[in-house]
């Protein structure tokens, strides 16, 4: 990729993809609400490719790992060569094909720089003076498969020679059925040697695999982004992803309200043979309790008594997407943030009919090592005060990351936006007031619990027909907009899917769906559950309402359509049992004969 100079005094410049430069912005917060005392200088308003986590270089090089695909590759390296904090210089480089929408890691260590894709974990040897390495890369993990829903693969290192690597887990509770409201949880659960658990490789060695080089130090843990290596205690800690559809799920045990604040996003410290719970159960924040989840027996009031299950050391509210953990070493900002863990919260998709929530910075102090009440550290990404569908955020925060001079960045994965965060007040006067404007933000929807009544966000709206069977099965993921959220849900809007062949869609309903799928270009690696438990006249009405609504303008769907394509299925089915049956009685055959 050839060099690509930015000049930031310049409301655009056009270059690399008409990429827009920092712009002429708040000059103190870059439209973001900080304690006071703390500034923040727009390093770059937008890169192409988007941006998810980052690492900042001795020499005070960004490297940041974007999530969509653009030519020359999915790694930018920026420069800001006159020290005003603004990107002078962008140069993107590594694999020119996809590294998928989950690609997460991003770390300098050691004179390397560790990144991954949904599939690898690769580093390239940083040279003195160099921007883009001119290293090859070296391939440190492996996975194996198909890339599956929960793949982020976030990088620790504990500075004895290990890397820490998560391996998701591709489902929501191990149900026998991913997903399908109702589907009892398989226990034991037959994922849990292989997925949902933390890896410790060796950092030098190359093409290493989960199942032959690792070894799992913890367990119990259905989805990591934010991860890292505390250097104070010299422990791993992790937060975790809370498990989705409590209430779409089991509608008897519990509410809409209860599913959209539960269950916590759950910050552990995990010592070795740590483990989290999961599938068997969840973390309630308001009780302070681990609770046992319903496909195992639960019902949203039987607690754990497995003394061997982690409790959190904080407990956050459900579905806020922590996406990066950052301990502050640094000596910039003042005394309470040093050996704090600063948790860059993604944003809600799925908290429907409240307001989505999340979409901060968040601030955890830390006490002679032990954890105090978590506050809000950076607010105003959302735009707006009231977020309905995720798509309308103005910014999602993903990424953090510690400069040399003690500066906190923060990336943003839906323009590619990146800050950098300095304090200019005196460090020695800071007090609870310079936090007392943050502390009033914590009343704000996208913060606070809401109320079960006052921000239902449907509480007089009528809704009928496939509008309402669409709210009830489908807004949970695809949104109120049909815009999903881009990266886990994917747009209904518009699409060969939806507008396309009949059969196919409704085929899609019967079914489910598992990717990797495409649509529109975006990847997608997510599992939709089948519908097939829903009456035909059900299915055409949600599938009609889809058609004819987002944008969309194709002709209804019957209920006699439905009912063609189910039993074509059925005969499918029981054809595919039937060769099954007649290729198992071959083999026993073949096994007799041979004896």
């Amino acid at each position: 990729m050839a060099l690509t100079q930015l000049q930031p005094r310049y409301v655009l410049a056009i270059c690399l993809m008409a990429m827009v430069c920092t712009s002429c912005l708040n000059e103190k917060k870059g439209d973001l609400f900080l304690p006071d005392g703390f500034e923040a200088i727009v390093v770059v308003d937008s890169l192409p490719g988007r941006a998810r986590h980052l690492a900042v270089n001795d020499n005070g090089d960004i490297y940041v790992k974007a999530n969509k695909p653009i030519e020359g590759g999915m790694n930018y390296v920026l420069r800001d060569e006159n020290n005003d904090g603004r990107a002078d210089i962008i140069k993107n480089f590594g694999p020119t094909a996809s590294e998928g929408a989950y690609a997460t890691g991003m770390r300098i260590h050691n004179g390397y720089l560790y990144t991954s894709s949904e599939m690898l974990v690769y580093r390239y040897k940083l040279k003195q003076g160099e921007m883009v390495p001119s290293s090859k890369a070296e391939f440190i993990v492996i996975d194996s498969g198909q890339p599956r829903e929960h793949d982020g693969k976030p990088l620790a290192f504990d500075g004895k020679g290990h890397i820490f690597v998560p391996f998701g887990a591709p489902s929501d509770a191990c149900q026998e059925e991913n997903r399908l409201p109702g589907s009892p949880g398989m226990k034991p659960c037959p994922i849990l040697d292989s997925n949902a658990g933390v890896w410790m490789f060796d950092e030098n060695k190359v093409n290493q695999f989960r199942t032959t080089d690792g070894i799992k130090v913890a367990t119990g843990l259905r989805s990591l982004v934010a991860m890292t290596w505390n250097t104070q205690d010299n422990t791993l800690y992790c937060v975790g992803h809370g498990r989705d559809g409590l209430s779409s799920s089991w509608p008897q045990f519990y509410n809409e309200w209860q599913s959209a604040v539960l269950p916590s996003e759950a910050f552990y410290k995990l010592k070795p043979g740590a483990n989290a719970g999961w599938p068997y159960y969840y973390f309630d924040q308001m009780k302070g309790k681990v609770m046992v989840n319903p496909e195992y027996g639960g019902d949203g009031t039987i607690e754990n008594t497995d003394k061997n299950i982690e409790t959190p050391i904080v407990g956050f509210p459900g579905h806020y997407a922590p996406n990066d953990l950052l301990f502050y070493t640094g000596d910039q900002f003042p005394a309470r943030y040093k050996n704090g863990a600063f948790i860059a919260f993604h944003g809600s998709t799925i908290r429907a009919p409240y307001p989505q929530a999340g979409y901060i910075v968040a601030f955890v102090p830390f006490v002679n090592g032990k954890p105090q009440k978590w506050e809000v550290f950076a607010d105003g990404f959302t735009g707006k005060d009231t977020l309905v569908n995720t798509s309308d955020s103005k910014h999602r925060p993903m990424g953090l990351a510690q400069g040399p001079d003690g500066s906190l960045y923060i990336s943003d994965s839906k323009k590619g936006k990146i800050w950098k965060i300095q304090y200019k007040g005196n460090k020695e006067s800071f007090s609870e007031k310079n936090l007392a404007q943050m502390k009033a933000r914590e009343n704000r929807t996208n913060i606070k619990n809401p109320d079960i009544i006052k921000d239902n966000l449907e509480k007089d709206k009528v809704v009928l027909g496939g509008e309402k069977l669409y709210q009830i099965n489908c807004r949970v993921c695809h949104q109120q907009n049909g815009q999903g959220d881009g990266i886990r849900f994917p747009t209904i809007a518009k699409t060969d899917w939806v507008n396309g062949n009949k059969d196919t869609l409704i085929g899609v309903l019967l079914k489910g769906l598992e990717g990797p799928i495409k649509i529109n270009g975006q990847p997608f690696h997510g599992a939709m559950p089948k519908f097939s438990q829903l009456p035909d006249r059900d299915i055409a009405s949600i599938l009609t309402y889809i058609r004819q609504n987002f944008g969309n303008k194709s002709d209804s769907i019957s209920k006699t359509s439905v009912t063609i394509v189910r039993q074509r299925l059925r005969l499918l089915k029981r054809k595919e049992m039937q060769l099954q049956k007649e290729a198992e009685a071959k083999q026993k055959n073949a096994t007799t004969l041979r004896k």
